[in-house]
């Protein structure tokens, strides 16, 4: 019964009505009455106090007020360093391809590679350059091949990139001595020359390398685009310095005897595609 007495009387309070009245303090006018129960006020004050939390929580959240809130970071900050992220991403992307470069550079002047899987992608990479219509002959190579001919040997050769597909200039006209062969690990041509014949650059590109080797003498490598290189080797001496830009068919070195590797005057021309030998042959009449 004393539960029962209890539970009606808080309900009686929470229900009971209250009036709240403004006077006019000089006239006692009313101005304003309200009437509201204890509970009615609880519900408002309650709503009103969820309201406002959630308004502050969405204010902080979505708005630049947040950044006055310790522990949150700027917007600015967040910038920097995703773009901080995006660069070093980048630097990364660019180290692992000049790594792949340089390695293949390497591999070329040494010949260090797998012979069985050299044939399986040399026979697939010279399948593809065979297709490519900007390395396969044509008559406008005929005719360029002539005026080569037909020029002064130190004179270069300006050719427009408009005007010509890109082809491949035979750095020297002779016999070849050995032929490519995978099998015996020769990924090259050489050419049987007088000593001190000029060697001229197969196609446009930059020296990034001109030095000498005990083994094959004084060698010189080009770097072309289509990621073609192409190597001279066992010159009698060179006339170009790593980084310097050449042009197709301009004079780079002089055919020569040097290295231990070498048997009397010739060129030894090696062509790389994508850090792979190729056939010289396939793309270059010697003749």
């Amino acid at each position: 019964m004393a539960k029962t007495k209890n539970k009606k009387e808080i309900t009686r309070k929470l229900l009971h009505k209250y009036r709240l009245v403004i006077l006019n303090e000089d006239t006692f006018e009313e101005r304003l009455a309200l009437k509201s129960t204890r509970l009615n006020v609880f519900l408002i004050t309650s709503f009103f106090a969820v309201f406002l939390v959630s308004f502050t929580a969405i204010l902080i959240a979505f708005t630049p007020l947040r950044e006055l809130i310790p522990g949150y970071s700027s917007t600015a900050l967040n910038n920097k360093a995703t773009a901080l992220q995006i660069k070093t991403d980048s630097i990364n992307n660019v180290l692992a391809i000049n790594e792949r470069y340089y390695k293949s550079i390497s591999n070329a002047l040494k010949g260090n590679f797998d012979p069985e899987l050299l044939i399986k992608d040399s026979i697939r990479i010279q399948s593809n350059k065979l297709n490519d219509p900007e390395l396969k002959a044509s008559i406008e190579d005929s005719i360029l091949r002539a005026k080569v001919d037909d020029t002064d040997k130190y004179n270069v050769i300006e050719v427009s990139e408009n005007d010509y597909d890109f082809i491949l200039f035979p750095p020297v006209n002779g016999t070849i001595s050995q032929t490519y062969s995978l099998n015996e690990k020769h990924y090259a041509v050489d050419v049987a020359v007088t000593k001190n014949t000029p060697v001229k650059a197969t196609a446009d590109g930059v020296v990034v390398f001109s030095e000498w080797t005990s083994e094959t003498g004084y060698v010189l490598v080009i770097a072309h685009k289509n990621e073609l290189l192409s190597i001279y080797k066992h010159n009698s001496s060179l006339t170009k310095s790593q980084g310097d830009g050449v042009k197709a068919g301009e004079v780079v070195a002089m055919a020569g005897n040097t290295g231990e590797f070498s048997t009397g005057p010739h060129l030894h021309f090696e062509l790389w595609s994508n850090g792979f030998p190729i056939n010289p042959e396939n793309f270059i009449d010697f003749k």
